[in-house]
C-alpha cells in the first residue's frame, strides 16, 4: 500500500485469508456442503479486517474488494467507509443468482472461490446492492468469468457439460483420451470425479450477465407480473446500467469514454428484449467451452443486438458480424 500511496490507481484484493487453526472439514469431497465448510465466511472477514488494518499506510489510496461473497463482510466495509477509508466492493452474477442449497453432489460447475453461499446470504447481498445509490458498499457487479475445458471440472457423466455429454472432443482430451502417456492422468481424473476440492474453480457466465440479473430482479420486484409498473421496470434497468457499466467505467478511469450514452462517449449499445424467456443451452452460450452452472436454466431477458463504437457487431439471429475481434486496448490517461 505504501508504495502505491501517491499513485493514481486502485488497489484490488481477492479477500480470503485462512486462520492459523482452521478445523479440517469432514464429509464427502463431492458434497458441496463439505467444500463450503472449507471456505467459511470468516475467510473473507479476516482478509477484510487485515486490509483495513493496513489502510492507514495509504489513507487516500482507493481500495477495492473483488468478488465479495460473504454478507458478514458488509458491516466491516460500511463502518470503514463511514470513517473515511476509500474502500468499495463488487459482487458477481453467481453470488446474486445461485445458492448453496440448490447445488447437487458432484456438480462442480458451481465451484468458485469465494464460494457460492446460502440463499439467505444471497438475499443480504441483494439488500446491499439496493443501497448502492446511497451508502451501499457494493458499487459494481461483474462476471469474474473463469472458463475451463470440461475435463478440468471433473464432472460426473450425469452432469450437463461433462466430457460424456460434450459435443467437442477437443475440450476433453486430458480426461478422455486413452493413451499410454495419459493413463495416469486419466486414472486420477476418474478417482477425483465430482470432487469440489480437485476440480477447477471458476464460473462461466460471460454474455449471460444481463439476463441473469434481469431474471433475479424480475423475481424479486415482480417485474414479470401484469401489475408491474413502467417506472419500477425502468428504474431496475437503470440500476443495472449503473452497477455494470457506469460505475465500472468510473472505477477504472474510463468515465469519459465508456459507461454512458452521451456526446463524446463511445456508442456502445445493447438492444435488450426485457420480456423474452429462453433456456440456456450450449447453442446459446457464446463462450468456447460450454460448461456453465446456468445450463438448463430459464432466463428472462435476451440481448438481441450489440453495438460497439457505433458499429453493429452482434445480432441474435445472425451471430457475430465478424470473426475478427474489433476491441481495442483501453488505458486510463495518466498525467
Amino acid at each position: 500500500m505504501a508504495e502505491l500511496a501517491d499513485e493514481p490507481t486502485t488497489l484490488m484484493f481477492h479477500a480470503e485469508m485462512a486462520g492459523e487453526t482452521e478445523p479440517t472439514p469432514e464429509g464427502p469431497v463431492e458434497a458441496y456442503s463439505t467444500f463450503l465448510a472449507s471456505r467459511p465466511s470468516s475467510y473473507e472477514t479476516r482478509a477484510v479486517e487485515e486490509i483495513l488494518s493496513l489502510s492507514h499506510l495509504a489513507p487516500k489510496l482507493p481500495l477495492h474488494i473483488v468478488h465479495l461473497s460473504a454478507m458478514e463482510a458488509i458491516p466491516l466495509l460500511r463502518k470503514a467507509r463511514a470513517e473515511g477509508v476509500p474502500i468499495t466492493a463488487e459482487t458477481c452474477f453467481h453470488y446474486l443468482s445461485l445458492a448453496a442449497e440448490e447445488i447437487r453432489d458432484g456438480d462442480t460447475r458451481h465451484k468458485c472461490c469465494p464460494p457460492i453461499r446460502s440463499q439467505s446470504n444471497q438475499d443480504r447481498l441483494w439488500e446491499e446492492v439496493e443501497r448502492h445509490a446511497d451508502d451501499g458498499v457494493i458499487k459494481t457487479i461483474v462476471s469474474d468469468h473463469s472458463p475451463c475445458t470440461p475435463d478440468l471440472k471433473l464432472l460426473p457423466s450425469n452432469v450437463p457439460g461433462s466430457c460424456a455429454t460434450s459435443t467437442s472432443s477437443s475440450t476433453c482430451t486430458s480426461a478422455s483420451t486413452s493413451t499410454p502417456t495419459s493413463s495416469d492422468s486419466d486414472n486420477l481424473a476418474v478417482a477425483n470425479e465430482g470432487s469440489f476440492f480437485s476440480a477447477w474453480g471458476g464460473i462461466s457466465s460471460v454474455g449471460l450477465g444481463l439476463p441473469i440479473l434481469w431474471t433475479e430482479l424480475s423475481r424479486r420486484k415482480g417485474l414479470a407480473t401484469s401489475t408491474a409498473d413502467e417506472t419500477t421496470t425502468q428504474q431496475a434497468l437503470q440500476d443495472i446500467v449503473r452497477l455494470c457499466c457506469t460505475n465500472t467505467a468510473r472505477q477504472v478511469g474510463l468515465q469519459d469514454l465508456k459507461g454512458d450514452l452521451s456526446p463524446g462517449h463511445d456508442a456502445d449499445i445493447c438492444v435488450f428484449d426485457d420480456t423474452a424467456e429462453w433456456v440456456v443451452e450450449p447453442s446459446t452460450m457464446l463462450f468456447r467451452n460450454k460448461c456453465s452452472p446456468y445450463q438448463g436454466r430459464t432466463l428472462r431477458g435476451m440481448v438481441r443486438e450489440t453495438w460497439l463504437r457505433g458499429e453493429k457487431i452482434f445480432n441474435r439471429d445472425a451471430g457475430f458480424a465478424s470473426k475478427t475481434p474489433s476491441g481495442g486496448l483501453l488505458l486510463e490517461k495518466r498525467i
